[in-house]
């Protein structure tokens, strides 16, 4: 007796049902609404085309958001080509001299003062954090998503932005200021308030 077979989701459906999620999950990485909208277009249509090795172990959901995860480190590869290095250096820090001669910058940030595992779990917290994170310029961003939320390994990202694995550190240690003190800003004083 042959297995019962499983229906298959509708492509055409994908869209109304998994188009909104794509979308922030996309936005939260790239920081851009055109880049976030072309990334979520160029992943359904490579699940389209790639359909007939989908094999239904996973949720459609979950097989959609690894395609986009690779059409965004695509995407996040392709802009750290066109964007020059220097461009990063706005701050002075590699010109102290402790810095340059160690990596070691002169003093850490204050203390946070709160317990980020609780916060992180508050929904209000992480629209914070992903508005924080859509201010982040051009190369500390790509930095940082690809390192912390793509888990991709510091050799592959120095490869693909064209920077020292010095250089990559001072692009995530700024990069992880900058959200500090824009979580600070928007974060603990709300919950202050």
């Amino acid at each position: 007796m042959a297995a019962a077979q499983h229906s298959r989701p509708d492509p055409e459906t994908w869209v109304d049902e998994h188009g909104d999620y794509l979308y922030r999950v996309a936005l939260v990485r790239l920081g851009s609404k055109a880049d976030a909208e072309d990334a979520v277009q160029e992943t359904l249509l490579a699940a389209v085309k790639g359909y007939d090795r989908y094999d239904g172990s996973s949720p459609i959901r979950a097989w959609l958001t690894g395609i986009l995860k690779h059409k965004v480190v695509d995407h996040i590869r392709k802009a750290s080509r066109m964007v020059s290095t220097d461009q990063f250096d706005d701050e002075g820090i590699t010109d102290k001299f402790i810095f340059k001669a160690f990596g070691i910058p002169e003093r850490n940030p204050p203390d946070w003062g709160f317990d980020p595992r609780k916060s992180f779990e508050q929904k209000e917290f992480m629209e914070y954090l992903y508005d924080c994170m859509t201010e982040l310029k051009g190369p500390l961003r790509q930095a940082f998503i690809l390192r912390e939320l793509e888990g991709i390994s510091t050799e592959e990202i120095c490869k693909e932005i064209g920077v020292t694995p010095n250089n990559l550190w001072v692009m995530l240690h700024r990069t992880r200021n900058q959200l500090k003190t824009c979580l600070e800003v928007k974060w603990l004083r709300q919950e202050a308030s």
